[in-house]
């Protein structure tokens, strides 16, 4: 049977109306390039083929309390031949045949789509606004993802409770669509080990909000290196050492920055020195801040308005929370007991969150809104109730149904942001007085 057909038939054996709200945006040639790419296509009627996983991995974010063999139930992913239920064990393996790859190809593909197509439509000054940052992700303590992730060294020689991976996306932050992201072992990597890879997915007439721990020569002349108005904004120590050329306004200069032998012994092309833009400002009640960045222009591009600007580099906080809170509804782990698991359930959570910020940066058009205005979580719980109900409806009803989910959704406006609005860090809930349960790190042989 040619592949195509094969595709055809397993969109037969998926309840239409389960999947609807996300099958027109992932196109069904898009799975199929996915597959065939990373060698993972199925090549004989299996009971879960990997057309069918891709969507169970999807599943798995969505619903995150729901056991494996429900979700394949729920979703009808089986063959109707194979009408008994599915044992785990079939799922476990199907999982494994289908890998990481197609997930990650099929994330990769729509993310560059998806994240340049919002940005472009929510710019600053004619630049698309995107972010980077990092953070970190719990994975379930098996001996396999202790070895390949390790965890956070304590300094009586123990490590954090569970093994984490290190993440770091690049996201579109006026509409939290992520473009891309890297992610790996905790213990044994950096952020910037992950950071320096996505400089290359940064588009032309764009402006990149970082954070301060990104920092330095590499980043911002990698950025900078790449032209076509790819420009950048950080924060830095107040103290960075810099030498003022030209002064543009109140607390606003045009510097010039030396690059460390060190760094530039790392990276070889780096030049001696870079310039760059120093902008000071200082708020009630906080010390004195300084940005850096290369748009160089004062007339173009006012301080006053990239002081603001620089603040919305806290929607990838807002976006994590998102992710971590909301749609992994904040559980210790992550599922995947193995490193290829995680991997291929992390792009899974990646690709599903996707799916839902185009969802509510669809609405966000059509109420005329900002993508920020749309709530996430009832937005998601909405998602939830219609994708639960599509699996028990007639097909002829399910049109208007999503119809009405687009509707719905607009019921869901924020207000808008009120940035007076201070909300001190402090501590809510005291730590157990239990001791902690960590292993102890074997010292090298």
């Amino acid at each position: 049977m040619a592949f195509g057909d094969r595709l055809a038939a397993t969109a037969e054996w998926a309840n239409p109306g389960t999947l609807e709200c996300f099958r027109r945006h992932l196109k069904p040639e898009w799975i199929e390039t996915a597959l065939e790419a990373t060698g993972t296509a199925s090549m004989r009627r299996r009971r879960l083929p990997a057309e069918q996983v891709i969507w169970l991995v999807l599943g798995m974010a969505l619903f995150r309390g729901r056991p494996l063999e429900d979700i394949v139930s729920k979703l009808d992913l089986v063959l109707p031949a194979k009408s008994d239920l599915v044992a785990r064990s079939s799922i476990t393996q199907a999982r494994q045949r289908m890998g990481s790859k197609p997930l990650k190809w099929l994330f990769e593909l729509t993310a560059q789509q998806w994240a340049t197509r919002s940005a472009q439509a929510h710019p600053w000054r004619g630049l698309a606004l995107y972010g980077m940052d990092g953070t970190s992700i719990r994975v379930p303590d098996s001996a396999e993802n202790r070895e390949e992730f390790g965890g956070k060294a304590a300094r009586n020689g123990t490590q954090s409770g569970y093994p984490l991976v290190r993440m770091v996306v690049l996201m579109a932050l006026r509409s939290h669509i992520i473009k891309g992201a890297g992610f790996g072992p905790y213990q044994s990597t950096y952020e910037t080990e992950f950071a320096y890879p996505l400089i290359e997915q940064i588009p032309p007439d764009s402006l990149t909000i970082l954070d301060r721990g990104y920092f330095g020569a590499p980043m911002a002349q990698g950025i900078e290196r790449l032209g076509q108005q790819r420009h950048w904004l950080i924060r830095a120590k107040v103290d960075a050492h810099r030498r003022v050329l030209k002064r543009l306004g109140r607390r606003d200069e045009l510097v010039e920055l030396d690059t460390s032998p060190h760094t530039r012994k790392k990276y070889p092309g780096l030049p001696k020195t870079w310039t760059a833009r120093a902008i000071r400002y200082k708020r009630k009640g906080f010390s004195e801040i300084l940005l850096l960045t290369s748009l160089l222009d004062s007339q173009k591009y006012p301080a006053s308005e990239i002081i603001d600007l620089y603040h919305e580099r806290w929607e990838l906080e807002l976006s994590y929370d998102e992710m971590k809170t909301e749609l992994l509804e904040r559980e210790e782990t992550i599922r995947s007991k193995k490193p290829e698991s995680v991997a291929q359930e992390l792009w899974g959570v990646l690709l599903a969150y996707n799916l839902i910020r185009l969802e509510m940066d669809q609405v966000a058009r059509e109420a005329n809104v900002p993508p920020t205005r749309i709530s996430f979580v009832e937005s998601l719980r909405l998602i939830r109730d219609e994708w639960e109900w599509a699996s028990v409806a007639r097909p002829g009803a399910i049109p208007a149904r999503l119809k009405k989910l687009r509707s719905n959704l607009k019921r869901y406006i924020l207000p808008p942001r009120r940035p007076e609005r201070s909300y001190p860090r402090a501590v809510k809930i005291k730590m157990s007085n239990y001791e902690r349960k960590r292993p102890k790190v074997e010292a090298a042989k």
